[in-house]
């Protein structure tokens, strides 16, 4: 016996939900299949992102911000603070509150679209059907008109540093700790790495980070880069670069971490490990071998642009597929989808992509660094502004880092912009939105912004680009 939908929908996390959810209000007979159970062991939508990435990791980025801001900023600015203390698993027992709500939210969504949620496996088979396995073992054949595969990533793992409970752990596992590690070792300076080692480090934790690469964030414009390795280091993040792990062992109720360097081989003792090398596509018992769907050479679900697989009528969206694994690609993939579905036309821009460092100062970017342009051999020019110099900055006494904007020599459009500094996460949508419009960096520059905010930095930067930047001296007087 077999049931009968227009879409069905494998995995509920950004990708999966969001496609969902657009496919029902559209007016199509919709379910989601999510395997996922959380932390109390019932079902839970909202997949890694609500409730192991994102969402829990920025409640403890939070937490751990405004402790330190009590503990070590708050007399600067004339707030005495004394016994700041930490309760984590109060600070934990929040973070779970948080994902609960949202998690909960997103049933909510898919009772009030009416989407049907069924909670268990999916397997793509032949012909649009899709088996569906409840949590109990029954199978069920589904019948789909379109079937939207969305089983997003895993964090990957690494031989010489094998998973080894409460002490050698995934990102999953370094948001539940129970209290905070005295010395905590992260492999992996990328975003999780260093999201993560900033919680722990900020609590208490003495915190080594180490990297493989010789390069410190290389997908991040060069000048941002070499400033945020700079202030985290002087915020306590013990950077090692150009170290490869090559072993790691839990002995006498500690972890001894092996890695080679330029002076050759060395070693590292920790409470706790956290590996943080990134993730993968999660594809296991995803696709039956008739089933039409290609894997590209790095393991992801092959798509064209429209995110169309080789099969008719059978797409795939998230982090699965190629380009950043960021939650709001993934939605925003999720929802073309739905639409394309529906007879509509939208495309996603993949040159608008935000991306966001959720540090202290926070980084975020869109669109191509100048090393990118160099490289390219692209003509190009550079405005930027210090937050130092910036008013709303000053007063609140958060002044480190700067807005970078490149623009194309010849035609002044903007071709990336790059932030390091308070809320730059909100900062860089602007740049987003501009781009999407295919804004020039004199357009920016004769925005008016109000005063005083951060934004201004932003007007600044573009103003900058032509030597115009009103508050600070320029080089070039036209």
């Amino acid at each position: 016996m077999s049931e009968q939908y227009d879409v069905v929908v494998i995995g509920a996390g950004p990708a999966g939900y969001a496609a969902a959810i657009r496919c029902a209000q559209l007016g199509f007979s919709t379910a989601c299949i999510e395997k996922d159970k959380g932390n109390d062991g019932e079902p839970t939508l909202g997949g890694t992102c609500l409730n192991w990435g994102c969402i829990p990791s920025k409640a403890l980025l939070d937490a751990s911000h405004k402790y330190i801001e009590a503990k070590e900023h708050f007399a600067d600015i004339g707030i005495t603070a004394s016994n700041v203390e930490v309760d984590v698993p109060k600070m934990i027992a929040r973070k779970d509150e948080v994902v609960k709500g949202l998690t909960g939210g997103i049933t909510g969504l898919f009772k009030g679209n009416g989407v049907t949620a069924l909670y268990g496996t999916g397997k793509l088979l032949a012909n649009k059907q899709v088996s569906f396995t409840d949590h109990d073992g029954k199978e069920t054949t589904l019948e789909a008109e379109h079937v939207i595969l969305a089983p997003g990533s895993v964090p990957v793992a690494i031989p010489p540093a094998p998973l080894t409970e409460d002490f050698i752990v995934d990102s999953t596992g370094a948001l539940e700790f129970s209290e905070v590690p005295k010395r905590l070792g992260v492999i992996g300076a990328g975003v999780i790495g260093l999201e993560l080692g900033s919680v722990w480090n900020r609590l208490g934790s003495e915190v080594v980070v180490l990297e493989a690469l010789e390069e410190f964030l290389p997908m991040v414009d060069e000048r941002i880069s070499r400033d945020a390795k700079k202030i985290l280091t002087n915020q306590g993040l013990d950077i090692r670069l150009g170290t490869r792990v090559t072993g790691a062992e839990v002995k006498d109720g500690a972890v001894e971490v092996s890695y080679q360097d330029s002076e050759g081989e060395q070693t590292l003792q920790v409470d706790k490990l956290i590996v943080a090398v990134g993730r993968r596509p999660f594809t296991e018992g995803l696709l039956a071998p008739d089933c039409g769907v290609n894997l590209d050479e790095r393991g992801f679900l092959y798509v064209n642009d429209l995110c169309q697989t080789d099969a008719p009528n059978i797409y795939a969206v998230g982090d699965v597929v190629r380009g950043p694994m960021l939650a709001h690609k993934s939605s925003e993939e999720g929802v073309m989808v739905a639409e394309r579905i529906a007879g509509f036309k939208p495309l996603v821009n993949y040159d608008t992509i935000p991306n966001v460092i959720y540090t202290h100062p926070e980084i975020a970017w869109v669109g191509k660094t100048e090393q990118q342009l160099k490289a390219d051999g692209d003509n190009y020019k550079v405005g930027s502004f210090p937050f130092a110099a910036n008013g709303r900055a000053l007063a609140a006494n958060d002044t480190q880092g700067s807005v970078k904007v490149i623009a194309d020599a010849d035609s002044d459009r903007i071709l990336g912009v790059h932030v390091m500094g308070p809320q730059a996460s909100e900062i860089v949508a602007q740049a987003v939105i501009a781009m999407e419009f295919d804004a020039s960096a004199e357009d920016l520059g004769l925005i008016m912004f109000a005063h005083p905010t951060l934004s201004e930095a932003v007007h600044e930067a573009a103003l900058g680009v032509a030597g115009h930047a009103i508050h600070m001296i320029n080089r070039k007087k036209k």
